[in-house]
C-alpha cells in the first residue's frame, strides 16, 4: 500500500492506494485560514499536523489492515508558503501562505533585479517565498534574526514525519531562490534576501527517497519499519502526476474558480515576460509551464449572480451546438489577470452590446472570453517553445460540453475528457510514494486516465473564432489605458 498526503489550503487529504494503483480509501482533515490584516493569509503549522493526524486516524478506522501495509508515502502541498524555524526547529511565526499579498513592495523590488527572472525563469510574485522573507526582515527583524531554516508547507510535514529538512524541485521552483534550469539553490538569489544555503532544505527529485517515517508515528498508525517518504511535489505538479501529464507534449486545462493551462516539457522553457510560470516538474529532467487566468468558472458564476440564474441554467440555454461568436466580447478580468498581462489593476468589460444582446448572448460571450483567455495562455506557452498537440480537461467547468467546444475551437486543439475518477494531487503524491519505495519507472507509473470522450475543434467555425479572438486581443490595450 502507498499513502498520498496533500496539504491544501482548506484541508489535508490522505489517500490510500494499492500496488496496482486502485484507490482503497481517502479521508480529510479540516483547516482554516487566518486573515489578521487586509491582504494577509496565514496558517499555524501545528494545525497541518493536527489535520494530517485527523485524516490518517479516519483512514485507520476504515482500513486498518491496508494502512498497516503502507511501504511508501508521497507528499503534495500548497506552494510558496514561508514556514520559519529556529535552531531547535521551533516555528517562529504563523506560515505566510501563497495567497498572502503583504510583500508586494518587496516582490517588486526583487523582480526589478534582473538576476531573479534570469535564474528562476519567473516573475517574482508577491505570493512567492523570497519576498515574504524580505518582508519579515523589514517588519519583524527580531524574528528574521532567528531564522535557521525556511520550509515550504509540505516539507514542514516531512520534518514532522521524518525529522529531516528536505525539499524537492517542483515546490522549490516557486520560492524565487531556485536556479530552475540547473535544479539547484542559487546562492546569489539567497544572498539578495540576506539568506544562505544553510537555511534551505536539502534538495532531491520528487521521485527520490527523502526520509523515512519516524518509528513512533509508524507504531501509532500500525505501520511497519522503513516506510519510505518520497520527495513529493507542489500541488500542481502532483496533480499532473495524478493526471499522467509528465512527458513532453502532455497538457491539461483546468476549468476551476481560476483557470490553469499546464504543459509538461522535456527541457526548461521560461517566458517570464508573459507571466508564464516555468517550474521544475516532480520527475527528473522534466519541467513544466503553467499559464494562469484568475477568473474561469468565477466569471460564469459572477454572470449567474447578476442574472439570477444558475451557471447550469445559463449554459443549458445555449444548447450543445457551438455557435459562431456574436458581436459581444467579454474580458474575464474580474480580479485582474496573471497570464499574459501580469496586471492586478485591470478589470473585466463587455463590448459590442446592442439592443438585441440578450442573456444568452452575454453568456456566450462570457464562455468565449474565458476560452480566449486560455488561447492567450497557449500562445504564451508556445512562444517559449512548448508543443501542445492536445489537452485533457479537468475542473467543474469541464462539465459544460459547449464550453469545451468553444475552448477546443478557440485554441484549435483537441480536448480529451477523462473517465470519472480522482486524479488529483493526493493520487499523484501516492504515485510518487510508490516510485520512491519501489524504484519503478516514473513514466510507466504516471499514466493518463482512460478517455471518456474527445472534442475536436470545429473546422467550420475556426475562422470566425480567430476573428473574434483578434478582436478580444485588441480590447485589452484600450481598457488598460483607462485603468491607468
Amino acid at each position: 500500500m502507498y499513502l498520498g498526503l496533500d496539504l491544501g489550503t482548506s484541508g489535508v487529504k490522505a489517500m490510500l492506494m494499492d500496488a496496482d494503483q486502485n484507490i482503497i480509501g481517502s479521508a480529510n482533515g479540516h483547516l482554516t485560514v487566518s486573515r489578521p490584516q487586509s491582504g494577509w493569509s496565514e496558517q499555524a503549522p501545528a494545525d497541518w499536523i493536527r489535520a494530517t493526524e485527523e485524516a490518517i486516524a479516519a483512514l485507520k478506522a476504515a482500513h486498518p489492515a491496508e494502512l498497516a501495509a503502507v511501504k511508501g508515502i508521497g507528499l503534495s502541498g500548497q506552494m510558496h508558503g514561508a514556514t520559519l524555524l529556529d535552531a531547535a526547529d521551533q516555528v517562529l511565526r504563523p506560515c505566510i501562505l501563497w495567497n498572502d499579498t503583504r510583500s508586494y513592495k518587496e516582490a517588486a523590488a526583487l523582480d526589478a533585479d534582473p538576476r531573479f527572472r534570469a535564474l528562476t525563469g519567473n516573475i517574482v510574485f508577491p505570493g512567492f517565498t523570497a519576498p515574504k522573507l524580505a518582508w519579515v526582515k523589514n517588519n519583524e527583524p527580531e524574528i528574521f534574526a532567528k531564522v535557521r531554516k525556511v520550509l515550504l508547507p509540505k516539507d514542514y510535514l516531512r520534518l514532522w514525519l521524518s525529522g529531516e529538512h528536505i525539499s524537492e524541485m517542483s515546490d522549490s521552483a516557486g520560492t524565487s531562490w531556485l536556479d530552475t534550469g540547473k535544479r539547484a539553490w542559487s546562492s546569489e538569489l539567497l544572498a539578495a534576501t540576506d539568506l544562505d544555503e544553510s537555511q534551505m532544505p536539502r534538495l532531491v527529485e520528487g521521485t527520490d527517497k527523502a526520509g523515512e517515517l519516524r518509528s513512533e508515528l509508524a507504531a501509532k498508525w500500525g505501520m511497519g519499519a522503513n516506510v519510505v517518504i518520497a520527495g513529493g511535489a507542489g500541488d500542481n505538479a502532483a496533480s499532473a502526476c495524478g493526471m499522467g501529464t509528465v512527458s513532453e507534449g502532455a497538457a491539461f486545462v483546468s476549468l476551476g474558480t481560476s483557470g490553469v493551462l499546464f504543459a509538461a516539457n522535456a527541457s526548461y522553457l521560461p517566458n517570464p515576460a508573459s507571466a508564464v510560470h516555468a517550474f521544475c516538474h516532480a520527475l527528473p529532467n522534466t519541467w513544466h509551464q503553467m499559464g494562469v487566468i484568475l477568473s474561469a468558472t468565477d466569471a460564469l458564476n459572477w454572470h449567474a449572480g447578476v442574472t439570477g440564474k444558475s451557471a447550469g441554467e445559463l449554459t443549458t440555454e445555449l444548447g450543445d451546438t457551438l455557435h459562431a461568436p456574436g458581436p459581444v466580447t467579454f474580458l474575464p478580468y474580474l480580479s485582474g489577470e496573471r497570464t499574459p498581462h501580469n496586471d492586478a489593476k485591470i478589470r473585466g468589460v463587455f463590448t459590442g452590446l446592442g439592443h438585441e444582446s440578450g442573456r444568452a448572448a452575454l453568456t456566450q460571450a462570457v464562455l468565449e472570453g474565458v476560452a480566449f483567455a486560455f488561447r492567450d495562455n497557449l500562445e504564451a506557452l508556445k512562444s517559449a517553445g512548448a508543443t501542445v498537440p492536445r489537452m485533457t480537461a479537468i475542473g467543474g467547468g469541464s462539465r459544460s460540453i459547449y464550453w469545451l467546444k468553444a475552448i477546443a475551437t478557440a485554441l484549435d486543439t483537441p480536448i480529451d475528457i477523462p473517465a470519472d475518477g480522482d486524479f488529483g494531487a493526493a493520487f499523484g503524491a501516492a504515485r510518487l510514494g510508490l516510485i520512491a519505495a519501489t524504484g519503478a519507472d516514473p513514466v510507466a507509473i504516471c499514466t493518463a486516465p482512460a478517455t471518456e470522450a474527445s472534442i475536436e475543434p470545429e473546422a467550420g467555425l475556426r475562422d470566425a473564432f480567430e476573428t473574434a479572438y483578434q478582436r478580444y486581443r485588441a480590447v485589452y490595450p484600450a481598457i488598460a489605458a483607462l485603468n491607468g
